[in-house]
Parts: structure tokens; C-alpha cells; sequence
């Protein structure tokens, strides 16, 4: 089956995807940028079709409102898009955290190119490290990704990354409109990288609110039954209060039972992505014994994270890393993290 990641470097230990191309520290740009795939450019072409003419003959006829965006090296095509599109080019990825290294003690750890170029991004740490009841620790980072091919606007993010299982979770970044935590750029509008800095200026506030959330979680202690209820909130995308909580549990497995054959399906893999959830809640996950996350609603948020990112059914490993990153899984951990702050909001 062909890989979604069409080339990835890191440094340090191996990621939790397990895949690139390992580097030493401290390497430059230029580097980077040739053992993570991304030394080429996004150029572009006017697309035209084929006619013809009132004799039959064939004759090219341009189409001025699209362009074909490809690859530079291979010539293999990204995506057609609008003449109003403004492309990010891999270099301007990678540049972007040129300053962050060398001044502000930034160290980038992976970066690389997903479906053959129509995707690429670059994570680095940024510095900030903090600990749970002394033992859980939690490095933070931020990922810059953007995509050619429709799926993903520029977007720069906080992470934070859980040492024990390499679990990664999007930071809220307060007060950006977009909703999500994140600043995104879309791609009808100029990348600009100091614009997204000013907006990420507020790191060392945003990372120390983070922490005192999961500080707050930690605190939480949790029932089996609200446990129950936090995995079907997050699966089923469902919300409860705790006067409900066992109501709603029965509720939807009677619903379960009249379900049409699709809908059964939908729920039979729901059903058991909260029971192995549930399994690595209650000591089979990675730090679950630890006393942060040990019948602790921090430790609910911490089963979805290790889910999503080495449970969770997938095609690959790269296929689980864009799901984890950009797509349906990013969207369940978001929701975990939703779901478990109402506990002790």
C-alpha cells in the first residue's frame, strides 16, 4: 500500500509514527529541507483543453480562471485551483522557524511531506516543559502545516506532546476567532510568517494556561460510570449531564439494538473504540498508572489522545498521522479535551 508521507525527517528519539529519516541536531535549513523532502517549489501552469474545430480538427483552448499547481523536481501534479490562490511554498515552512532556532532557543524535531507533496509541515519544541504530580511531563511545541490541494489552510498551532506515551494534544491559543486554537491563514489571503508569530506571541501565557488545565484535570477524580459517559460523549459525539449520565448510557444501546445494518456498523466500531478507550483508562495505557492520570479526568483525556494517535484503525502509520494531526482524529481529541474540561468547569 503506498505511504501517505512522501518523505520526513527528526531528530532525537524516533517519533510516535515511527517513521523519517533521523538527523543530528542543530542541522541547517537547507538540510532539513533535503531529508524531509521538501527542496522543491510549487509552480504552476494554466490549464487549457481540448477542442475542435468546425473541421474536426483538434485545437488547445486556454481556460484563464484555473491553474495547475506541481511539483518542481518530478513534475507530478498537486491540485488545480483558482488564479487567486496564493501557494506556500516547503522553503517557507521551514523558514518560518529559521529566527525561532537560531534566536529564541526553538528546536525543530520533525518535519516532512504527505501525500506526495499535496501536505508538508514542520514541528519544533519550543522549550516549555512542565510536570503533573512530578512525574507526568508534557513538552510543548508548534506545528506549522499547509496543503495545495484544498484540504488544509496554513495553520499554526501549539502541542503539546506527553514524554510517557508521546501523546499529542492541539493547545487552545485564547481569543483567536477561528474557535479551533488555532491561527489559520487561508490560502486566498498572503502568507505571512511575522503576522503569525505576533498572533503566536502569546506562547509562555498560552502554555501556562494549558498546564493549569490539565493541572485541574489531574485533580479530577472519576467514577467508572462517568467514565462510561465521557466515552460515549466523545465517540458518539453526544453531550450529558451528570444527572443523565446513566440514562443516556442505556439509552443509546436500546438505540443501538434498532439500528439499520449501516448505522450498526458506525456503532459496532464506535463501541469498540470506547471499550479499548475504557481499557486504557482503567491501566492498560501508556502512564495510566501514573497518580495525574490514575481514575482522573486527566487520565480519560490522555486515553483518547493514545487512541487516536497508536489505536485507532487506520490504512498506515501515515494515514494515522494526518488523521491525528488534521483530520477525524484531530477532531475526536478536540472533543475529548471539550468534553473533559465540563468536568471541572
Amino acid at each position: 500500500m503506498a505511504h501517505q508521507v512522501e518523505t520526513m525527517a527528526f531528530v532525537g528519539q524516533t517519533p510516535w509514527h515511527g517513521l523519517g529519516n533521523q538527523l543530528t541536531r542543530n542541522q541547517p535549513i537547507e538540510i532539513w529541507a533535503q531529508q524531509a523532502g521538501m527542496d522543491w517549489r510549487i509552480e504552476s501552469s494554466n490549464v487549457s483543453y481540448m477542442a475542435k474545430n468546425e473541421r474536426g480538427q483538434s485545437i488547445i483552448m486556454p481556460y484563464e480562471e484555473q491553474r495547475v499547481l506541481y511539483r518542481s523536481d518530478t513534475h507530478e501534479p498537486l491540485s488545480v485551483v483558482s488564479q487567486r490562490y496564493q501557494e506556500v511554498q516547503p522553503m517557507e515552512i521551514l523558514n518560518f522557524y529559521k529566527d525561532l532556532t537560531e534566536q529564541s532557543g526553538f528546536e525543530l524535531e520533525t518535519a516532512g511531506v504527505l501525500k506526495g507533496g499535496r501536505k508538508f509541515w514542520a514541528l519544533a519544541r519550543t522549550g516549555q516543559s512542565a510536570a503533573l504530580k512530578s512525574k507526568d511531563v508534557s513538552n510543548g511545541y508548534i506545528l506549522l502545516a499547509t496543503a495545495c490541494d484544498g484540504t488544509l489552510a496554513t495553520t499554526a498551532q501549539f502541542t503539546s506532546v506527553r514524554v510517557v506515551c508521546n501523546n499529542t494534544l492541539s493547545i487552545a491559543i485564547r481569543g483567536q476567532n477561528s474557535g479551533e486554537g488555532v491561527v489559520k491563514v487561508p490560502h486566498s489571503t498572503k502568507f505571512d510568517a511575522d503576522k503569525i508569530k505576533q498572533q503566536l506571541g502569546v506562547s509562555i501565557k498560552t502554555w501556562d494556561e494549558h498546564m493549569y488545565e490539565m493541572k485541574q484535570l489531574s485533580q479530577r477524580k472519576v467514577t467508572q460510570q462517568e467514565a462510561t459517559a465521557y466515552f460515549n460523549a466523545v465517540f458518539n459525539n453526544t453531550t450529558m449531564s451528570a444527572t443523565d449520565q446513566e440514562e443516556s448510557i442505556i439509552q443509546y444501546y436500546l438505540k443501538a439494538a434498532s439500528m439499520d445494518k449501516s448505522s450498526k456498523s458506525k456503532n459496532e466500531q464506535n463501541g469498540k473504540a470506547m471499550s479499548k478507550a475504557m481499557e486504557m483508562f482503567n491501566g492498560q495505557g501508556r502512564g495510566a498508572e501514573l497518580s495525574s492520570a490514575k481514575d482522573t479526568a486527566y487520565g480519560l483525556l490522555c486515553s483518547i489522545t493514545e487512541f487516536v494517535d497508536h489505536e485507532r484503525r487506520a490504512m498506515s502509520r501515515d494515514h494515522r498521522l494526518n488523521s491525528a494531526w488534521f483530520g477525524m482524529g484531530a477532531t475526536i481529541k478536540q472533543r475529548g479535551l471539550e468534553q473533559a474540561l465540563t468536568m471541572v468547569g
